[in-house]
């Protein structure tokens, strides 16, 4: 009786070539970007939790150097990411999903990511308290400290000026026009070094092979 490699055993393979052509054709990289993606995957999926996955400590891991530091932006990309929401995220599914930050994707598609980032309950719709636990991430990302006064003043000024219907929830399209007037709001949503991966990501990895090394 054979035995079956498991799922973890098999992401751990080097995908085909046929695999990397894939996914080059569905997104705005080439098949050199999308290997040197492969190198940075396989960097960050033993980060923490070494099984072959970007895991959620493994991203936190990543940015902060510390798996136990929670951000609500990361663990909002992480949810994003992890499309079939199985607690992981599997190499297509990091590429396809860092394609949204890539300078040639359109700007409606990243209208609708940055929706899906704000809609924290995945209702649909972005709710006051949501825009308030957002408006206080980017601050404390920012170290910026505001009053409690100063941080409702932003909210309710933002909400009144997105929810145009005047119903208490921003849809997609209220969402839409609001960026539309406001396109500052997507100036996250575009990572520049993504139009030119295998001359970014190399020097990453070596930088942080150069970091443990020296932990």
């Amino acid at each position: 009786m054979g035995c079956r490699p498991s799922k973890e055993a098999k992401n751990n393979l080097r995908p085909s070539q046929e695999e990397f052509s894939r996914l080059a054709s569905e997104t705005p990289f080439t098949i050199s970007d999308v290997e040197s993606l492969y190198e940075l995957y396989r960097k960050l999926s033993a980060s923490v939790v070494k099984d072959g996955y970007i895991r959620k400590e493994d991203l936190h891991f990543a940015l902060f150097r510390s798996s136990d530091k929670r951000n609500l932006f990361v663990d909002r990309m992480f949810d994003l990411f992890d499309v079939d929401r199985n607690g992981q995220i599997e190499f297509s599914e990091f590429v396809r999903s860092l394609s949204v930050f890539h300078p040639k994707t359109p700007a409606a598609v990243k209208i609708n990511y940055a929706f899906k980032l704000y809609d924290l309950r995945r209702t649909g719709y972005i709710e006051r308290e949501e825009l308030k636990e957002m408006v206080l991430a980017i601050l404390t990302e920012s170290d910026l400290k505001l009053s409690n006064d100063a941080v409702e003043t932003i909210v309710d000024k933002t909400f009144e000026a997105a929810d145009t219907k005047g119903d208490g929830k921003i849809d997609p399209e209220e969402w839409k026009q609001y960026v539309e007037d406001n396109p500052s709001l997507l100036k996250n949503m575009t990572l520049p070094y993504l139009m030119d991966v295998t001359v970014a990501f190399p020097s990453f990895l070596m930088n942080s092979e150069t970091e443990e090394s020296q932990l």
